[in-house]
């Protein structure tokens, strides 16, 4: 049985786990198309967006990364570097594939704010749908510990996302992220925690 709510000792004790798949940094253009290409193979693609955290009041910074994750490869796109391609825009539309995150509203509306064109279609997100459950607690830290019985490291969070070079850290912590959505929900899905969110469609 999964359970519903947990603790910051529970989520403690727990072995640390992280992502152990490939992860393909897209710095460039030219990458983008090879990568769409190889995440439209799937139905289900983990999602997140990391953004430089601002210290100082009245100063906020543009998304600066988004991960999409399949089981084996998360895909990096460092928007600094390569802004809101339109293939990636496409695949975020697209309403055959599912885009699964955790608290998505405000990564949507910070891609918004790169294309006010941008129309999401087709996100799930874990921290509004688990509530519908029964889910206590969400938010990928403790999601990640209650069904996949890991805990995630989020030392990475607060670091400059639009630093030249992102770290070893940085790329695995955004990796795991992403990726770990993904599993949450097969997972849950498999084991007929979902049924009653899918059963009216």
């Amino acid at each position: 049985m999964i359970p519903f709510k947990i603790g910051k000792e529970q989520v403690n004790e727990l072995p640390l786990g992280h992502f152990e798949g490939d992860i393909v940094l897209i710095e460039d253009e030219k990458l983008v198309p090879e990568a769409i290409d190889e995440l439209k193979k799937y139905r289900l693609i983990g999602f997140d967006t990391e953004t430089r955290p601002s210290f100082r009041k009245g100063v906020k910074y543009d998304v600066s990364l988004l991960q999409l994750s399949t089981p084996e490869k998360a895909y990096l796109f460092r928007l600094n570097h390569v802004g809101f391609p339109s293939e990636v825009k496409k695949l975020l539309e697209d309403p055959n594939r599912v885009k699964i995150g955790a608290a998505v509203r405000d990564d949507i509306k910070a891609l918004k704010k790169l294309d006010p064109s941008f129309k999401q279609a087709s996100f799930f997100d874990l921290n509004e749908e688990l509530k519908k459950v029964g889910f206590h607690n969400v938010g990928v830290r403790n999601l990640s510990a209650m069904v996949l019985n890991i805990r995630i490291s989020k030392s990475e969070q607060v670091s400059n996302w639009e630093a030249e070079k992102l770290s070893k850290k940085q790329q695995l912590y955004a990796a795991t992220d992403a990726w770990a959505c993904l599993e949450i929900f097969e997972e849950l899905y498999k084991k007929g925690y979902l049924d009653e969110l899918f059963s009216n469609q």
